[in-house]
C-alpha cells in the first residue's frame, strides 16, 4: 500500500506526539519490523524488538525531553524526510546534571508501507547547558 504525502506527515506528526508524551509503544507504531537505526553514537539496530528493547531505558533515565520540530523536508517520490530537530531536557552530564540542556540534530527517515524502516540520527557535537556553549567531547 501507497501512502501520500499528507498520510506520512500524518503519521510523522502522532509520531513525534508520542516521543513527547513518552510512549515508547506509541513511537513504536510506526516503526516498520525491519527498520534499521543508526543512532548519533555510530550504534546500528536491526529489527522493531531490537530497537524497542534499545529504547526502553532512554526512555526510562532520560527526564522530561521535548523534541521541538525545526524543519521537515520531505520526498514524495523516494518516501524519505529529513527532520531538523531540537531536544530539550535535564541534562545527564555529571557538571551540570539537572539543568536544561538542548541539543539540535536531524533525523533522516525513510519509509516503507507508511511506516519508518530506516532512521539515520546526526547530533551537534556540542550542546547548550545554562545558555553555555559545551562542546560534547570535552565535557
Amino acid at each position: 500500500m501507497s501512502y501520500s504525502r499528507i498520510e506520512i506527515l500524518n503519521h510523522f506528526n502522532v509520531w513525534l506526539e508520542s516521543w513527547n508524551h513518552h510512549d515508547l509503544t506509541g513511537v513504536m507504531e510506526f516503526i516498520h519490523e525491519d527498520i534499521v537505526f543508526e543512532n548519533w553514537n555510530g550504534i546500528v539496530i536491526s529489527g522493531k524488538s531490537a530497537l524497542q528493547r534499545a529504547w526502553i531505558p532512554w526512555f526510562l533515565h532520560h527526564g522530561n525531553f521535548q523534541f521541538i520540530k525545526e524543519d521537515v523536508f520531505m520526498d514524495d517520490e523516494e518516501r524519505k524526510m529529513t527532520f531538523m530537530w531540537r531536544l530539550e531536557w535535564p541534562s545527564l552530564n555529571k557538571k551540570y546534571l539537572g539543568k536544561p540542556e538542548i541539543r539540535r540534530g536531524l533525523d533522516v527517515l525513510y519509509f516503507h508501507e507508511g511506516k519508518i524502516n530506516r532512521k539515520f540520527t546526526y547530533s551537534k557535537t556540542s550542546i547548550q547547558i545554562d545558555s553555555i556553549t559545551v562542546n560534547m567531547e570535552t565535557a
